[in-house]
């Protein structure tokens, strides 16, 4: 009954750690990311003094590229608030893992916690993990706690102590691993759809491009060469936030991916640690005794 309602504790402390936060952090972004891109469009890039004859209505002045993309469409403020949320995601997402190391570099607390494990010193391995705090920590702590339960703990084999410390560990991971893992999701779908939306928006350009020449009845390489490179203002911008989001979706998950790694040689650290300092027999059990 006892390991039940762990268990339920558990879960429930996923639920109030990982949904608010991240998720309310994504849906306040989004929009406004989308809202302010709008703005610039419409109030910068729309500004009549970037046009000829003073109305954005006209083609843009010679060299005022800002007046060029706007001339790319309603695209355009789409994908300017793709790459402002590769930005912000990317910036959110340092900070959080910059948090979940800790205080100071994880090599050198994974060095430390090993070297307080070979002293028996448990519970300084502990004040390490309470000084460092992060993430890796948060782990490390719980495989510790863990650990110094087992040792006072009499009725079990060495192999059960073992699997329930590493047990405690991986439920700590997967306590910790989505918050490291959340918004990831945005960046590789704005990977994968920004330069379908420059696509999009070129098609559309085009479209529009011969579809005037073809109601000038004259053929006009100016004014089919401006709708052509108005056109590519999509592309253009499509496959910049893409090219971004990949690295910034790669550069994340490699982070990740060593700080999963230090918290797995933590814990195996502690795992044989444990398991060459204790008996495969407890001391005193009925099971040592002879008949």
């Amino acid at each position: 009954m006892e390991k039940k309602t762990a268990v339920v504790s558990k879960d429930a402390n996923v639920e109030v750690k990982n949904s608010p936060a991240g998720s309310l952090f994504a849906t306040i972004v989004i929009p406004l990311a989308i809202l302010a891109c709008v703005l610039i469009y419409m109030f910068v890039l729309g500004n009549p003094a970037n046009f000829e004859g003073g109305s954005n209505e006209n083609h843009p002045l010679p060299g005022n590229y800002l007046g060029i993309v706007y001339k790319g469409g309603w695209v355009v403020p789409v994908l300017m608030a793709l790459v402002l949320m590769v930005f912000i995601f990317a910036i959110e997402r340092t900070l959080t893992i910059s948090k979940a190391k800790g205080s100071k570099s994880v090599a050198a607390f994974v060095r430390t916690i090993s070297a307080k494990l070979n002293q028996r010193d448990i519970n300084g391995a502990i004040a390490a993990c309470d000084a460092q705090k992060g993430s890796v920590a948060n782990v490390v702590k719980a495989g510790l706690l863990k650990y110094k339960e087992m040792q006072n703990e009499h009725e079990l084999l060495k192999a059960e102590k073992v699997a329930a410390i590493q047990k405690e560990i991986e439920e700590s991971t997967s306590l910790e691993l989505p918050m490291l893992e959340k918004n990831l999701v945005v960046i590789s779908t704005i990977a994968s759809i920004s330069t379908l939306v420059g696509l999009i928006g070129t098609v559309l350009g085009m479209i529009k491009a011969f579809s005037a020449l073809a109601a000038s009845g004259s053929p006009d390489a100016t004014a089919l060469s401006n709708g052509i490179s108005e056109a590519l203002i999509n592309t253009a911008l499509g496959i910049t936030g893409s090219a971004m989001a990949i690295v910034a979706y790669n550069y994340f998950t490699s982070k990740i991916d060593e700080l999963t790694y230090s918290i797995d040689e933590a814990g195996f650290s502690i795992i044989s640690t444990f398991a060459a300092q204790h008996d495969t027999v407890p001391a005193g059990s009925p099971r040592t005794q002879t008949v």
